[in-house]
């Protein structure tokens, strides 16, 4: 099992079911809006939506469920970050997501993925976690990573080659994958105004054209889309501008229909924890 970059061809990923999922806990400024009961019937369907995209589309599909105490475990993408060597395991911030740690290292361990890094002092969540290159690895530090935990990784990775960049943004933004996804080699999206000029500098250096958005987009998940590889993204149907601007360059972009999993926080790219892309 590997994962060698952002955008190869996306082999194996892993979900979890938002079984336990009943309210939008006050995460961000996206759920704090929503105070009634979300719609489980309809977050089962669009969850299912998303896994059968997946399977549609030659991912296989690796489905756990959680617990009581981890209603948030749905956003699977959060527990940590994958790459070929291993994967890094995070330090949550908010008590809410405390017993994911535990749940996700056990998963990991049953399904014999090797552990080489992991955040013990500071805080670190794999929405802040992207590739730029095989080699090059940026961190969001905007809410729930901070610069301890970057430090963490970046002594842990050093051996490995990796070259690892810390991003500040915005703390509403919440994570790195709200305002900055890779989807192709050479192509990204982005909230490019909210991203730091040395950051954006690093991504064009590397020869990466980067499809510039609004803000507003951040907070309808318009930059939470996931690759698949060779061209093909999968983005949120309601993504109009972006989806018509990767199509524009070439892409295949594959929609779901997603409104009610949205009120809890997090989209498509945060439901999904690669676990072999090559």
């Amino acid at each position: 099992m590997a994962v060698i970059d952002g955008t190869s061809r996306l082999r194996k990923v892993l979900m979890c079911r938002p079984d336990f999922l009943v309210s939008a806990a006050p995460i961000n400024v996206i759920s704090e809006k929503y105070t009634e009961p979300l719609d489980h019937d309809k977050m089962m369907q669009e969850y299912a939506a998303v896994v059968k995209a997946y399977q549609d589309n030659g991912v296989e599909v690796v489905q756990v469920t959680s617990g009581k105490k981890m209603p948030n475990a749905v956003f699977a993408r959060d527990f940590g970050g994958d790459v070929k060597e291993g994967y890094i395991l995070g330090r949550f911030k908010k008590p809410i997501r405390f017993e994911e740690r535990r749940h996700y290292e056990d998963i990991m361990a049953g399904l014999g993925i090797p552990k080489i890094a992991e955040v013990t002092e500071g805080y670190f969540e794999g929405g802040d976690f992207a590739f730029i290159d095989e080699k090059t690895l940026a961190i969001g530090v905007i809410d729930r990573t901070n610069l301890t935990g970057v430090d963490e990784i970046r002594k842990q990775l050093e051996p490995y080659g990796y070259k690892v960049y810390a991003v500040k943004a915005n703390p509403d933004y919440l994570h790195l994958d709200m305002c900055f996804n890779l989807v192709a080699p050479k192509l990204a999206i982005a909230y490019e105004a909210g991203l730091p000029e040395d950051f954006v500098t690093l991504v064009k250096e590397k020869g990466i054209k980067i499809i510039s958005g609004t803000q507003d987009m951040i907070f309808k998940h318009g930059y939470n889309v996931e690759a698949l590889g060779d061209n093909h993204v999968m983005s949120l149907k309601q993504n109009t501008f972006i989806n018509e601007a990767l199509r524009s360059e070439g892409m295949e972009v594959i929609e779901v229909d997603m409104t009610e999993l949205l009120k809890a926080g997090g989209g498509v790219h945060c439901m999904t924890f690669p676990l072999e892309r090559y």
